[in-house]
């Protein structure tokens, strides 16, 4: 057993400036010379890629429901075998969620800085610390830091409400050169923010004089048993998309791939001509609605998916993946984009959210865990072979299949199911 300084960084709701916290902590530490790793509470692809790019090491998920609480355990305790510090960024707000991060925090035993956007109050600051610690079963919130705030005084103010129970951490300014860009699936993916590094280490700057910069306090993280992977796809080799249209690819998942003895070959669906020399494809999400017109001119990329699949050789698409499957896609502007063909039908892009939450789908290759996340439909031309659910039940996305190739809005959390996973990707 291990123990390791560990911080959980929650919020009262998304915006507060956790991802922002977290990386700037990430970079400080690591500018210290200590070895952290980060994981981020939830089924987020965004802000993991601001983590990665902060530590300089893959950012992994923990979700008790989509992968799983000895899943999460066991990655945690991996962590600590050699990590100085572990940061673990919460999702939305700290109560929000099933689990939430508050009792994702109570049952690891993890202490919880709170990030608290202090803007626009002052007097109420204090009120909302103390209401989020309390609130239901109660949060292990030992520090808060004021986030945004407008002056020495301003802090001063916010710093005087605070409960006995609560210490302060300490206050960042308002910098607009340090927040975090957005658009419509959240924070721009790190590749997108072109100084991403430098507004890191502006607020790893700002944080340093801060009491949220001392290291936390040990935390025993126990010991799990080791997930252990069977050799299914030895010798076989997966060719992955991964460019700035396809690039939500969870790190457990190409790490999944490589345990069962897959060799994963890299390539871009918008730039390269054709594919690699591969076995199967997997086209994970993105944002193919905004590289429309690269895709349509890739001629070469779109005869040699086609030859894959017509040969038929295993392809998984998952969301933006998919949509890059049909034969054309509308942007929000009504912009008609030629896609890959590879499925009848064409997608809408929408500024409404279309699909969001966790799923569970039973495929004829198993039953396999992941969620949704989307502002577009599909007007397909084929009926699914199955319906991914939520808890309740409730159907809530298709899954399509032609030939070998199978394609959904879902993403899919590959060690909820190695073999499964294994057999979407095998003749």
């Amino acid at each position: 057993m291990t123990a390791v300084p560990v911080l959980l960084v929650a919020a009262p709701a998304s915006g507060h400036g956790k991802t922002t916290v977290v990386a700037a902590l990430t970079r400080l530490h690591t500018r210290l010379g200590r070895k952290v790793c980060v994981f981020k509470c939830g089924p987020d692809f965004l802000d993991p890629q601001i983590h990665a790019l902060a530590s300089g090491t893959p950012c992994e998920n923990i979700d008790f429901r989509m992968c799983g609480e000895d899943d999460a355990r066991w990655r945690l305790a991996r962590a600590a075998e050699d990590a100085d510090l572990i940061l673990v960024e919460g999702v939305m707000g700290l109560h929000d969620g099933e689990p939430s991060s508050a009792e994702l925090a109570r049952r690891l035993g993890l202490p919880i800085l709170l990030v608290i956007d202090a803007s626009a109050m002052a007097g109420s600051f204090g009120a909302v610390a103390w209401g989020l610690k309390h609130y239901r079963d109660g949060a292990p919130i030992t520090h808060v830091l004021a986030n945004r705030v407008g002056s020495d005084y301003h802090a001063a103010l916010c710093r005087n409400t605070l409960p006995a129970d609560i210490a302060w951490a300490g206050a960042l300014p308002r910098d607009a050169d340090a927040a975090m860009p957005e658009r419509h699936l959240g924070l721009l993916p790190a590749a997108e923010i072109a100084d991403l590094d430098a507004r890191i280490e502006r607020m790893a700057d700002l944080l340093a004089a801060t009491d949220a910069a001392q290291l936390p306090p040990p935390v025993e993280l126990g010991v799990s048993p080791r997930l252990t992977f069977s050799q299914r796809l030895a010798d076989r080799t997966i060719a992955v998309a991964r460019d700035t249209a396809f690039c939500f690819l969870y790190p457990a998942n190409l790490e999944c791939l490589a345990a069962m003895g897959a060799r994963l070959a890299f390539f871009s669906p918008r730039a390269d001509a054709a594919l690699p020399a591969c076995d199967a494809v997997w086209l994970p999400g993105g944002y193919p609605e905004l590289h429309g017109p690269a895709i349509a001119a890739n001629i070469g990329m779109r005869e040699s998916l086609a030859a894959h699949v017509g040969a038929g050789k295993p392809l998984l698409a998952e969301c933006g993946g998919m949509m890059a499957c049909f034969d054309t896609l509308h942007d929000v502007d009504g912009r008609e984009h030629a896609m890959f063909g590879l499925l009848p039908g064409r997608v809408r892009m929408q500024k409404k959210l279309a699909g969001l939450g966790l799923l569970e789908a039973e495929l004829p290759e198993g039953r396999l865990a992941g969620q949704t996340f989307h502002f577009s439909t599909t007007e397909a031309d084929l009926a699914p072979i199955a319906q991914a659910t939520r808890n309740a039940g409730k159907s809530t996305e298709a899954i399509y299949r032609r030939s070998r190739l199978t394609a959904s809005y879902m993403h899919f959390y590959f060690p909820s199911n190695p073999e499964a996973t294994a057999r979407l990707f095998l003749p």
